[in-house]
């Protein structure tokens, strides 16, 4: 008969929450962590297993940010309740690091923009759409995720970007994509996305500022090239 070894059968100082509490949470492997979020494991895997599996799958904790319910689902040994634990506790950091102790980042140029979005999403193979939502100093008040596309497209239609604008009382928005070719030359598809959204901003009071393109640790800026107009 098989038997499988449960965090609970492992030796104190190797359970996650024993660990931590014995040696700090900076001791801890991004597995451990996620451990912890997760609670419990599987039938078939240990917390710590499912929580290594669920890391591999999608390449790192950072790549977590932007995996959908369904792909988190997806994985052998995570519900809906998991995959929510884990999308809340991303979503808890995501937030603190965006807040920076209440000082919010301000964006005075597209590097400024860009800076914020590059590690993250120039390595996505699929195009993401982001907005950064700024207030009227320019000071960022979120950033949102607005459509995740394919290799080469990412559909935007405006109410769902100024849906998320409104919701944050944004005075401004700075628009963000990434091309995984690694190449940011905007597509005539891409100018042509822009100049609706900034119409549909116009008309409800909300200034499409930029759109920034993001290749492999490069990217272009639609206003620097004089292509909003």
């Amino acid at each position: 008969m098989s038997y499988r070894v449960t965090v609970k059968d492992m030796p104190r100082e190797l359970r996650p929450r024993e660990k931590l509490l014995d040696y700090g949470v900076d001791r801890l492997s991004d597995s451990e962590l996620l451990a912890i979020i997760l609670r419990t494991g599987s039938r078939e895997k240990s917390a710590i297993e499912l929580a290594g599996s669920i890391i591999a799958a999608f390449g790192g904790l950072r790549q977590l940010l932007d995996v959908s319910m369904e792909e988190l689902c997806a994985i052998s040994g995570v519900g809906l309740a998991k995959a929510a634990q884990i999308k809340a506790a991303l979503e808890v950091g995501r937030r603190v690091a965006l807040s920076s102790y209440g000082l919010r980042p301000v964006i005075r140029s597209p590097q400024d923009a860009a800076d914020m979005v590059m590690e993250e999403m120039r390595h996505l193979d699929r195009e993401h759409f982001v907005a950064l939502l700024l207030n009227t100093k320019n000071q960022v008040l979120a950033r949102e995720v607005v459509s995740v596309g394919t290799l080469s497209s990412s559909a935007v239609h405006p109410r769902e970007l100024f849906k998320l604008a409104i919701r944050r009382s944004a005075a401004a928005v700075i628009l963000l994509h990434n091309h995984p070719s690694g190449d940011p030359w905007p597509s005539q598809e891409d100018i042509q996305v822009t100049h609706r959204l900034i119409e549909a901003g116009r008309i409800i009071g909300i200034e499409v500022l930029d759109h920034i393109v993001i290749g492999d640790n490069k990217y272009i800026s639609l206003k620097a090239e004089n292509l909003l107009a």
